[in-house]
């Protein structure tokens, strides 16, 4: 086994090679909306790993999307998870392309979460490719996992610990996520002419409204609840009684008590105007992380940043949901946030900081190795 310092100073060598790779991924496009040019994307990942690492990936197609998975041994039992699809549509890297300047590189999707992706590959080529290992790259985090979540929980039988190549939260890992859910409203009224006869008419815009604002009132900011309704939509035209209205909202928790409280309170919501009909469809959820399910594993990673002479780790509870939040609500040992430090995710100008690359890929070498010994 290496030591801490031969570790990191090997992988600080290998900076320049992990910026070429972080160049390839990032100027493959792969926004979550096409399944091609994810899976394109997918190839160029499967071939750093094959130069990394001695060996493709499997891959496992899903209702039209590619993912990757990679099993070192006849039984692994850490597990490393990233997804390379991001929030960017294609173009977006011909106004905004890769770029490296004052030791910040750029680009669409380069902090959440190519940047960790590299990392992570290149943590395990450090270690030599150790047995008990695997590695879960999927292609539809960004809108919940629709189609890798069985894959997920097929992958984390066995496994003890799993660290998620998420981008940190300003440096700091993140112990904790709020729970995520999605719920589309949708109400149906009865048209009718807005001049002539609206009274005979049922305004289904106007029962959102009402909706809305009971929905908005199961907000409780005191302990993180958050209700947002956010894409509204309604009416067919300007002189004509709106027959049918809808809105998705998001909401956000902290705990599984709170969650299950707002998911009781929308399948309780009753029309208010005679005539009218509501339908109320559940269309995501994502478990909270709770800092319980991570602590352990926190605490391992601060004596092995000391180990490596960096600066204290610190850790944060974050608002955005990730695959590990799925893996924690199994009952798996999760610690989030392993990724790039850098900022602005999902906005204009995200960047990770190059000099520390070399630094969170040999922290979670260290992690894998001292959870496999």
């Amino acid at each position: 086994m290496q030591t801490a310092d031969s570790l990191l100073e090997g992988l600080r060598a290998r900076t320049p090679a992990m910026v070429d790779a972080l160049r390839a991924l990032v100027e493959c496009e792969s926004p979550t909306s096409s399944p091609a040019a994810c899976a394109a994307c997918a190839d160029v990942a499967d071939g750093l790993a094959l130069e990394l690492l001695g060996t493709r990936a499997e891959r496992v197609e899903a209702e039209g999307r590619v993912h990757l998975r990679w099993r070192f041994g006849a039984a692994p039992r850490v597990l490393l998870v990233g997804h390379i699809d991001t929030v960017w549509p294609l173009g977006t890297a011909a106004r905004w392309p890769f770029a490296v300047d004052d030791g910040a590189a750029t680009g669409p999707g380069i902090f959440d979460m190519k940047a960790g992706v590299v990392q992570g590959l290149f943590a395990l080529a450090a270690l030599g490719v150790p047995e008990g290992v695997a590695v879960l790259l999927t292609t539809d985090e960004e809108i919940g996992s629709p189609t890798s979540r069985p894959l997920i929980e097929d992958t984390v039988e066995g496994i003890e610990a799993a660290f998620v190549l998420e981008p940190s939260a300003h440096g700091a890992l993140k112990t904790a996520r709020k729970g995520v859910s999605m719920f589309h409203v949708e109400v149906t009224g009865k048209a009718a002419h807005a001049g002539l006869d609206p009274e005979r008419g049922v305004n289904a815009a106007v029962e959102l409204a009402h909706q809305l604002l009971a929905i908005a009132a199961l907000a409780r900011p005191e302990v993180g609840t958050t209700v947002t309704p956010s894409l509204v939509a309604g009416g067919t035209a300007v002189n004509t009684v709106a027959a049918r209205a809808s809105a998705h909202v998001d909401v956000r928790t902290r705990g599984r008590e709170e969650a299950e409280r707002v998911g009781a309170a929308f399948a309780a919501l009753r029309p208010v105007l005679p005539g009218a009909t509501l339908a109320v469809e559940r269309a995501l959820d994502i478990p909270p992380l709770e800092r319980s399910s991570s602590l352990e594993l926190f605490g391992r990673a601060q004596g092995l940043a000391s180990q490596l002479g960096l600066p204290p780790l610190e850790e944060a509870s974050v608002g955005g949901g990730s695959d590990g939040s799925v893996i924690a609500s199994l009952g798996i040992p999760v610690l989030d946030g392993l990724g790039a430090v850098g900022d602005h995710a999902h906005g204009e100008g995200e960047f990770v900081h190059v000099d520390a690359m070399a630094e969170r890929a040999a922290l979670v070498a260290l992690l894998v190795a001292d959870l496999l010994r």
